[in-house]
């Protein structure tokens, strides 16, 4: 018997793994993590499946379900919306199946920063621009931010930030963003990406809060700031530039695997 952790993407059913919907088709029991998991992806579970929806649980009632699961010989697919890498509470359910002796696996999904960089239509890492991307969060009532990971200290690399469980406080985020970014800097603000309801509100750090209260969002959104997300002047990397040299795209000064100079590769 196994859980099996899976990313269940972002919100759109089609965005989860094939090794994902494999996992979920043939595993008797599922536990989903409510209105963050798409609807269709239960679909998937075979006839006569478990699903519980854990949203209303505590941690011991969710390892305990693993535990049943465990005793009776059943797989387990246990599905938590995005990518279970980060803000996926994995930490805390695998540390108790290790002490339970429950084997367990992990199968990666599609985040929210990446869903909401597509509806953008933007690279986060651009050329000269910034080459970092940095996923965060303010501190909330499930869990603080360490005394060392401020947004001014992150701003001050001047790196593509995604804030996430922060769009209560967009007014601070801003007030703390505008003097490392300025207040012309690109923002965005993508609610519930790749669901049905998506929203994209695009602007800058000086006009995003009040689109944001104009729109009335509140929760599940994800916050992006960065030139990155408007880039105008910005120079071609090197990686597709006809004099550099690669291992499947040699230029004509090398043959065959060794240069002309005598220099080897």
């Amino acid at each position: 018997m196994t859980v099996h952790f899976i990313g269940a993407g972002p919100g759109a059913a089609d965005l989860i793994t094939v090794r994902g919907r494999d996992l979920i088709a043939r595993c008797p029991v599922c536990l989903h993590a409510g209105s963050l998991v798409a609807p269709e992806i239960l679909g998937w579970c075979p006839p006569g499946a478990r699903i519980v929806d854990t949203a209303p649980l505590d941690l011991d009632a969710i390892v305990a379900e693993c535990v049943a699961a465990h005793a009776a010989g059943q797989d387990v697919a246990r599905l938590h919306s995005g990518d279970l890498s980060i803000w996926s509470a994995l930490a805390e359910q695998t540390r108790r199946l290790t002490q339970a002796g429950i084997p367990f696996t992990v199968t990666p999904g599609v985040p929210s920063f990446a869903a909401a960089a597509a509806l953008l239509r933007r690279e986060l890492t651009v050329p000269g621009l910034t080459q970092s991307v940095v996923l965060t969060r303010t501190s909330g009532r499930a869990s603080a931010m360490p005394e060392r990971e401020t947004l001014a200290a992150f701003a001050s690399t001047g790196a593509t930030l995604a804030l996430h469980l922060s769009i209560h406080v967009i007014d601070a985020v801003v007030s703390e963003l505008t003097p490392f970014y300025g207040a012309d800097c690109p923002a965005a603000v993508v609610f519930r990406a790749t669901w049905p309801d998506e929203r994209v509100l695009t602007g800058t750090l000086a006009t995003i809060a009040g689109q944001v209260a104009e729109a009335g969002l509140e929760r599940t959104a994800l916050i992006l700031v960065g030139p990155a997300l408007d880039p105008t002047e910005f120079r071609e990397s090197a990686l597709y530039s006809p004099d550099y040299d690669r291992r499947f795209r040699p230029t004509s000064e090398t043959v065959l695997g060794e240069r002309t100079d005598g220099v080897g590769r």
